[in-house]
């Protein structure tokens, strides 16, 4: 068995390689760009109009002729001497002849004529061009998480398609003869399952919706036929359940048969000591333990860091940040524990309902609280690593 720490090494050492593919831009939201973009135009390609106003060629008087109209999106060339105006738009392209713009609450129109109150300073609302970004500069880095901001800030670019870094198809095992389907009438010695769509809700949260899960009950060759194919067909699995040494814990056995590299199985800590994490040529392997609350723990310590590294993003598994303890706390574990928390007021405080069977203590937990295994007393106020979800 080994420690959390030691845990994450093997994983850290053990990941696949990146996978590039080209997306448009609708698809690639919430991936990490695979290359550094440079921007094709300037942004404004023109000088704009940053008001709904009047463009003004200046001269040395409050009195304007107005001469035209330019709206976003024309594109005639309107040519102005001093003392003329042309009515405009937010966002139009401001004639070359106009050294302003000022806005329509400042001013007074009467037909062809327009009066201002005070002189108006050159380049007044006026966006120059290249404001934003010039052409040829950097306008997004490689490893840059393509947020809707991203994806609308290449759009105006004039990109409609950019490489990537590929997120997982991910596949989800549920075992057990024990299971039985939320909504259908509950046998004795059955309980519902819920760790399948507990798993596919936690990886749509992080935006992974390639997922499909798979259930089969306590035999060994349909466990094998079943993992078999979810690897064939996914880069990552997780398996639900069936990973102890019980007589129908036939998944480590599977796994085996299908030559999974072992890359450990059983981890110091609570919950979640029957953890296994394995590799099959590019794709991996986790099988987490069936209880729900261990389950989802080890989902967030161990498997949503792997998958973020796999997808491109400068990941890692020592994720947790310092807070105050916001009671006294006495650890007596020979397992290092893993305690759902609430995050609240700058303080960390351990809820009840800790058993590694129960999710409702979880349903509103914001973190996970790491305590080293041992025998000691934490006090109020003192820091406490957690893993914040």
């Amino acid at each position: 068995m080994i420690s959390v720490q030691e845990a994450f090494s093997i994983l850290e050492h053990n990941l696949p390689a990146l996978h590039k593919v080209e997306y448009s831009l609708s698809q690639a939201r919430k991936h990490i760009l695979a290359e550094s973009l440079l921007s094709p135009i300037n942004m404004p390609p023109f000088r704009q109009s940053a008001m709904d106003g009047y463009a003004l060629c200046l001269h040395n008087d409050l009195v304007y002729e107005i001469v035209g109209e330019i709206k976003a999106g024309d594109s005639h060339i309107v040519e102005l001497i001093p003392g003329q105006a042309v009515k405009i738009f937010t966002g139009a392209a401001i004639p070359d002849s106009a050294q302003a713009v000022i806005q329509i609450e400042l001013v007074a129109a009467n037909g062809t004529q327009l009066l201002l109150d005070e002189l108006v300073e050159p380049e007044t609302n006026v966006r120059p061009i290249g404001e934003q970004i010039s052409a040829g500069d950097l306008a997004l880095e490689k490893g840059a998480l393509l947020n809707s901001a991203a994806i609308g800030f290449l759009a105006g670019l004039g990109f409609t398609h950019v490489k990537v870094y590929k997120k997982p198809n991910i596949g989800i095992v549920v075992t057990g003869n024990e299971l039985a389907k939320p909504g259908t009438p509950l046998e004795y010695g059955k309980v519902y399952e819920s760790n399948g769509i507990m798993l596919q809700s936690a990886l749509i949260d992080a935006y992974y919706d390639a997922v499909t899960i798979y259930e089969v009950n306590d035999d060994f060759e349909n466990t094998k036929n079943v993992l078999q194919d979810a690897i064939k067909n996914n880069e990552m699995v997780l398996v639900s359940g069936g990973i102890s040494v019980g007589d129908y814990d036939f998944v480590a056995r599977a796994l085996k048969g299908l030559h999974v590299q072992t890359l450990f199985h059983k981890v110091n800590q609570k919950p979640g000591k029957p953890l296994f994490a394995g590799k099959l040529n590019n794709k991996m392997i986790f099988a987490l333990p069936g209880n729900p609350a261990a389950c989802l723990t080890c989902f967030y310590v161990y498997v949503l860091p792997t998958l973020a590294i796999m997808s491109g993003a400068e990941a890692n598994y020592k994720q947790a940040v310092l807070f105050p303890l916001s009671d006294d706390f006495e650890v007596r574990n020979s397992r290092s524990q893993f305690l759902k928390a609430n995050i609240s007021n700058g303080e960390a405080q351990i809820l009840s309902h800790q058993n590694s069977s129960m999710l409702n203590s979880f349903s509103v937990s914001n973190g996970l609280i790491y305590v080293p295994n041992g025998h000691y007393e934490l006090k109020k106020g003192d820091m406490v690593e957690v893993y914040l979800l």
